[in-house]
C-alpha cells in the first residue's frame, strides 16, 4: 500500500475538507493537531449527507479513518485554532 504524507492548512471554526473521493478506496491517519475532530463525510452534502467515523485526536494515538464504496466521501477536520495539519494518506487496493 502506498503511503504519501501530506500537509494542508486548516482554518478554525467548521469542518474542512482535506480528502474526497467517489469509487476510491483509501485510508487517512492523523496523530495531530490534539483535540481536533476527524469524520467522514458521505453523500450528496447537506441535508442528504452523514457522517461516519466521527473521532477526535488526543496527540497520542494514531486514528485512522477508511473510505471506501462508490457514494462520494469527504476526510473532514474541525480545529479550534488555524492549524497546519500533516497527515498519511493511504491507498488502499490492488
Amino acid at each position: 500500500m502506498p503511503e504519501v504524507q501530506r500537509t494542508k492548512h486548516v482554518k478554525k471554526g467548521g469542518w474542512r475538507t482535506l480528502e474526497w473521493g467517489v469509487n476510491a478506496t483509501f485510508d487517512v491517519r492523523f496523530f495531530l493537531p490534539a483535540g481536533a475532530e476527524i469524520k467522514v463525510r458521505k453523500g450528496a452534502g447537506w441535508p442528504l449527507g452523514w457522517d461516519s467515523q466521527k473521532q477526535r485526536l488526543d496527540g497520542q494515538t494514531a486514528r485512522i479513518l477508511h473510505v471506501s464504496g462508490i457514494v462520494p466521501s469527504r476526510v473532514q477536520m474541525k480545529t479550534q485554532r488555524d492549524a497546519e495539519v500533516t497527515y498519511t494518506y493511504i491507498a488502499v487496493g490492488p
